[in-house]
């Protein structure tokens, strides 16, 4: 599989995000659900911090993608979902040292939506996407 970041000229630079991922001779696609920071015991971790639903998310994440035989770099898409924007935006550099403790100097597709709420009433985030399984170890970002 070959995978190729898009940066295209005419936009300005991404910062913890890629403007796109061109996936070419794909492998298996794996759709990941909506995760919010439940742990395995069915609790929400980190009540109240959303940089520690954060970690517990992309926990999560690598969990389902590694069940799958991906790693989290397979990830070509990842749709967030926050309670607070400006919260997020509060937090962004600590946000911003976990995804990079999870994914390296990698980045997905990005988007973030702010919602009015989520199944878990005390959920501050959920993160939901697609990998495309083997393309991190094909090709590099």
């Amino acid at each position: 599989m070959k995978r190729i970041i898009i940066h295209p000229p005419t936009l300005p630079p991404p910062r913890g995000f890629s403007h796109g991922i061109l996936v070419q001779e794909a492998g298996p696609l794996l759709f990941l659900a909506g995760q919010d920071a439940t742990d395995a015991n069915g609790r929400l971790a980190a009540p109240g911090d959303l940089v520690g639903q954060v970690e517990q998310v992309l926990r999560n994440l690598k969990d389902v993608t590694e069940a799958a035989g991906g790693t989290l770099p397979d990830i070509v898409k990842l749709n967030i979902f926050v309670r607070d924007r400006a919260d997020y935006l509060a937090d962004l550099k600590r946000i911003g040292q976990v995804f990079r403790r999870y994914f390296g100097d990698y980045y997905p597709a990005i988007a973030l939506f702010q919602v009015t709420g989520f199944f878990r009433e005390d959920a501050l985030v959920e993160m939901e996407g697609v990998a495309v399984v083997g393309s991190a170890r094909a090709s590099g970002p």
